[in-house]
Order: structure tokens, then sequence, then C-alpha cells
């Protein structure tokens, strides 16, 4: 059993995590773990509250990117649209909707391998300027970015900028070839330098091993500073995509990961992401407890579904994890 109780109970914030250290805290019994989680959760979040975000997709489609999760790519025949770049207007008034819908968060995704300057670049900074003259905070999440770029997002006001990782390195391969993993920690090493906050997490029903998710964590948590929102995300898998035979995850697995996620970057905020329309009410619950403390809240995530507004409303009501507007 891994001794570690009373450093988690002082909630000491570590860059050092092993992989053998984090395997052992996703193997601990569910209720130890979900306990150590809460106890930390409830020292940096003693308000337990529950960040809403609105997730739109901008731009859909057309990714040249071939990420084997991902509907978007150009790569794989799927029932996705190809969506050509929304105007400011139209963004703008889906920002304001969702801020009077009760988000807090409004990001905004494109299916690109990288940002390219221009005007779509132009529009989105934009589009940034607009999210936060709303008061909510604006998230991009758009592939690959260089200095300048992330740069001229800072001064737009950028809020985070959304990168996964996806999954662990030695893994990597098997999901992604266009795009190395030295690649996206460069996109996050920009993110940082420009002042922006990073927002990085990963997918778990990849077909991948818990040593694997293991070796994920330990990028995420051995990162100066930690991230501070780290997505946790279940597989959607949809058909004319290489894992549209993958079988669901096991919600407590997902539990697990949120908790774990929690205890080893404790100052994050733990998004209970993709995958949430399967889960139970009581498996949602468990995600919170476990320190999840934000959900996307709308009926979409880019082209998946999500459970509806009204029922998450009621849901984050009923165990009073939200208050209203």
């Amino acid at each position: 059993m891994l001794n570690t109780a009373s450093t988690l109970t002082n909630a000491e914030i570590r860059h050092d995590w092993t992989t053998a250290e984090i395997l052992q805290l996703l193997q601990q019994p569910l209720l130890d773990l979900v306990y150590r989680a809460q106890t930390i959760h409830r020292r940096y979040y003693p308000d337990h509250d529950i960040q809403l975000a609105t997730l739109l997709s901008v731009k859909t489609g057309g990714c040249s990117e071939n990420c084997a999760y991902c509907p978007q790519s150009a790569h794989y025949e799927t029932t996705v649209e190809k969506q050509p770049i929304l105007p400011v207007a139209e963004v703008l008034a889906a920002a304001e909707r969702a801020k009077e819908l009760g988000s807090d968060r409004f990001c905004m995704g494109w299916a690109w391998r990288e940002i390219r300057d221009g005007k779509a670049f132009d529009d989105m900074l934009e589009m940034v300027r607009g999210v936060r003259s709303l008061g909510l905070e604006a998230c991009v999440t758009a592939g690959m970015l260089n200095d300048s770029q992330a740069q001229r997002l800072a001064e737009a006001g950028l809020t985070a900028y959304n990168h996964n990782l996806d999954t662990s390195p030695e893994f990597y391969d098997q999901i992604i070839t266009t795009r190395t993993y030295g690649d996206r920690l460069q996109t996050l090493d920009a993110v940082r330098r420009a002042g922006i906050t990073v927002c990085c997490g990963g997918i778990i029903g990849l077909g991948e091993t818990l040593s694997d998710r293991a070796q994920m964590l330990q990028v995420l948590a051995t990162l100066t500073p930690h991230p501070e929102s780290v997505p946790i995300n279940a597989l959607v898998a949809v058909a004319g995509t290489p894992l549209q035979e993958q079988q669901p995850i096991d919600p407590l697995d997902l539990v697990r990961m949120c908790a774990t996620a929690r205890i080893l970057m404790p100052q994050a905020r733990v998004r209970l992401s993709a995958g949430r329309s399967s889960l139970s009410r009581e498996a949602q619950v468990l995600c919170f407890m476990a320190g999840a403390n934000s959900i996307f809240y709308g009926d979409k995530l880019l082209t998946t579904g999500n459970p509806e507004c009204d029922a998450d409303r009621q849901l984050l009501n009923d165990i009073g994890g939200v208050s209203d507007r």
C-alpha cells in the first residue's frame, strides 16, 4: 500500500511523482482513494463549487490529423459534416447564451492541426476579446501554436489554451502518427511562456493499459507548474473511426482517474469531460466526490453528445454543487 497518507492529508504540492506511485494510487481500494482525494479537494476547494463551461465548435471537420478517436479527422469517413469557420458575431451570440444559462467559461474549438496566421486567426483574437468582454473565461483549442501566436492570444485576454496529451508517451503512436508527443509538449511550453493558463488532460478507453494511464498522469503531474485545468475524458466511440469497436469503460475507472488527478494536482480544476452522457447521475456524483469540479454544460461537445442543460442543472441543484443565477 502506498504510504503517503500523511503527506497527502497535508496536501503537499509535488512535481516529482513517479509512475510507480501513481499506479499504486490507481490500484488502491476505491473508497480509500476517493476519501483521500476528497480530503485534498476540500482543502483547496472548500466551497465545493462545480464550474460550468460551454464548448462550441467554431470550425468543424476536415482536420489533417489522424487521431484514431476523432470523427473530425479527414482520414476517416464519419457522419460529421465539414463546417467552415463560424462568423465572429455568431460565436459571441453563443457565448452570451452560455452566460445566460450559467456558464462561467466559454471554450472554442477549431479542427486544425495548427494555427496559421491570417484572417482566421485574427477572427479568433476578436472572438477571445469578445468573450472576455462578457465577463466569461475564454478557452481555445486549435492544435499547435508558436510563441508569437500564443503571445497575441495572451494580449487578447485568453484565459486558457487546451491541448491534451491524450495518452501515455508509449501508447501515443498507436493513436496518432501525424503529430508527436514532443509537438504537444512544445505547444504547452509556448502557452506557459505567454502567461496563459494550461488546460491539458487525456482520454481513457482507447485500448491503453492501466500503466499507460499512470504514465500520462505522471507527465501532467511533473509539469511545473501543474496545468490549471485537467480534462478527464472517456472515449466516445464513433462509427467510421478506427476505435469504433472499443467497448465503453467501467464508470468506476473514470472515478479513479478523477480521484488520482485530484491527489496529484490539488490546485487544478479537474474537468469531467467527454463520455459523461453515458454516466448515471450516481456515477457523476462519485466523480464529484473524487475531486472533479467542472463539467461541460450544453447539449454538444464539439461533435458528440452531452447531457441536456436542464438535467445538469437539476443534478447540480440536487447535490448543492452550483448556485442559481
